[in-house]
């Protein structure tokens, strides 16, 4: 029994290690480069706080490639999953994350929680940080609830899964990841983001991130769907963060020598009118198809934050092709979003 009590503490040994970034980029340790207590968008993080992000991922994705995955990083810490919209790939993700962690992961159903009872967001967050959460997970419907949320909860950190058509960060963590894996350096990579951007948190995450970390990016979609709010002042104020940023409706234009070519879904359920005459005229001037990547680079990667909407957005020969990295975007996601909760979540130095 001795024997073999120390053979299993043997084979668990190499999974009960972790070993995350300890120094930025600029040689700065972890805890004097991340000193955040929330994640809400990506706007607030500095080049080097995208990049101990991403460092703290790729560690993350060589714990996911050991036979045993789980490491005890987040034992004893309570993660929170509070979603009023619903959810595939970020919910799973942010669970699967946590319970890899060893965090204990409580997921709260809006539909059957004190919500349909007339509870108000206020009330449920104080209610869900008196029950001792470390961080609470919060995909909302409206725009800016996570940040309510960051700026009343005294001692539990928050992270924005989705508000509105605000913002979605560790989507746009996950897609710098993804280009970043594939590509290597970002810098000068010319992205093009395709379709309903006005309405897309992801679009909006995107781009804080990309040009950040110095890529060239192209916004596409009809006028109707271009997020003018954002980009006010772009080419008249100096210094403005997407000054860089270009625009051109015509996708056959702003594909070429594209590296990144990546589809948008159509925020219908959050356009207050009709944005686009017809949905086939949409699909005639602005899918994503094997005409479309022909003119980017030969390599050029095909990217969708999903759910796809195939034969609108995006032809299902090119979502499903030999091109498109969709699916790793979803197994980055989940090495994205253990990196935000151990970032978030792990015991501080004293």
């Amino acid at each position: 029994m001795q024997g073999r009590s120390k053979e299993v503490e043997s084979r668990a040994t190499p999974a009960e290690s972790i070993t995350p970034p300890t120094e930025g980029s600029n040689g700065a340790s972890v805890r004097k480069v991340w000193q955040h207590r929330h994640l809400l968008d990506l706007d607030t993080l500095s080049m080097d706080e995208l990049e101990l992000l991403l460092k703290t991922a790729e560690t993350m994705q060589g714990v996911l490639q050991r036979d045993v995955k789980k490491v005890p990083t987040l034992r004893g810490r309570v993660i929170i999953t509070l979603f009023y919209e619903a959810s595939t790939r970020t919910r799973m993700g942010f669970e699967m994350a946590g319970k890899l962690l060893s965090a204990d992961v409580i997921n709260i159903t809006v539909g059957s929680s004190s919500v349909v009872k007339g509870e108000t967001l206020l009330d449920t967050i104080l209610t869900l940080q008196a029950s001792t959460a470390d961080v609470i997970v919060i995909r909302h419907g409206d725009s800016g609830a996570p940040y309510m949320a960051a700026r009343v909860l005294t001692h539990t950190s928050v992270v924005n899964a989705g508000d509105g058509a605000h913002a979605h960060p560790t989507q746009g963590l996950l897609d710098l990841f993804t280009v970043q894996k594939q590509l290597g350096s970002l810098t000068g990579r010319k992205i093009v983001l395709v379709g309903d951007i006005a309405y897309s948190r992801v679009a909006r995450s995107d781009l804080w991130g990309f040009t950040r970390m110095g890529a060239q990016v192209v916004l596409c979609a009809p006028p109707t769907l271009l997020p003018w709010d954002l980009l006010n002042g772009r080419t008249e104020c100096q210094g403005h963060p997407f000054s860089s940023v270009e625009i051109e409706p015509d996708l056959r234009k702003a594909a070429r020598d594209a590296d990144v070519v990546m589809a948008l879904r159509l925020q219908q359920e959050r356009q207050q009118a009709e944005r686009i005459p017809s949905l086939r005229e949409y699909a005639r001037y602005w899918q994503v198809n094997e005409e479309v990547l022909s003119l980017a680079k030969p390599n050029a990667l095909v990217m969708h934050p999903g759910p796809m909407n195939e034969g609108v957005e995006i032809s299902s020969s090119v979502a499903h092709g030999a091109q498109s990295v969709v699916e790793q975007q979803v197994s980055n996601g989940l090495a994205v979003r253990m990196a935000v909760l151990y970032l978030l979540g792990a015991p501080r130095e004293q």
